[in-house]
């Protein structure tokens, strides 16, 4: 697409919800895509500039990679303590991915949107399928698309972290990721992945002013109406 033709997202100062009693809850921000897309990029750069923002640390079983810490990408777990987890009914969700074993604690998840935060999940459509059946009215969910085949390839090579035989088979399951996209609320293009940050910004600012998450919303307005200050 030629400069003249892209869209661009707006630069909009967004007004901060802040009625009522000044609070709101939080929501549960999904982000996923094909491996390669950009969705790990977009993420870390989310955290980077939102201090409301935290991210789900999930559990896995899958081995630690060399630029990854315990605790802070993942909670590096054995395929016994993940079956204990399930068996407990601790996991909003859970998924096998490429032989591993991925799932989100549901207690740090409940505790952050009573107090207003928001929480984003870096999950495939398994995951995401499961946490609207768990939490729907909390979810806000984004598909982000490469865009193009050859593009995703290019990404996965890239980024040099997966042997030969672990990108033939990301890219091999990239069209059924893809095939999901209608289950999501918003499903994005990254070209950029600048331009596609501001466009999710600007989703999550909307998101926060949704009414179902202005907490004290009914009595601002019950005082409102009665013609009372404060």
């Amino acid at each position: 697409m030629s400069e003249a033709g892209m869209i661009r997202p707006p630069k909009v100062k967004f007004q901060r919800p802040i009625i009522g009693n000044g609070q709101r809850r939080g929501m549960m921000l999904v982000l996923s895509s094909p491996s390669g897309a950009g969705k790990t990029t977009i993420s870390r750069k989310l955290l980077q500039l939102d201090p409301s923002i935290s991210l789900s640390i999930s559990v896995t079983t899958r081995p630690r990679r060399a630029n990854e810490s315990d605790g802070i990408d993942y909670h590096f777990i054995d395929k016994e303590q993940f079956e204990r987890m399930i068996q407990r009914n601790e996991l909003l969700e859970s998924a096998r991915v490429f032989d591993n074993y991925y799932g989100t604690p549901a207690g740090p998840v409940r505790e952050s949107l009573q107090q207003g935060r928001d929480v984003l999940f870096d999950v495939d459509w398994q995951g995401h399928l499961q946490l609207a059946e768990n939490a729907r009215e909390d979810l806000v969910s984004i598909f982000i698309l490469p865009p193009s085949f050859a593009e995703l390839n290019r990404r996965l090579r890239a980024r040099a972290m997966d042997s030969e035989e672990v990108i033939r088979r990301r890219m091999a399951k990239a069209p059924e990721e893809i095939s999901h996209w209608e289950d999501y609320d918003y499903v994005l293009v990254n070209e950029d992945v600048d331009e596609t940050l501001a466009t999710v910004q600007g989703i999550i600012e909307v998101e926060r002013l949704k009414r179902k998450r202005q907490v004290g919303l009914a009595d601002f307005i019950r005082r409102l109406e009665a013609g009372q200050e404060g």
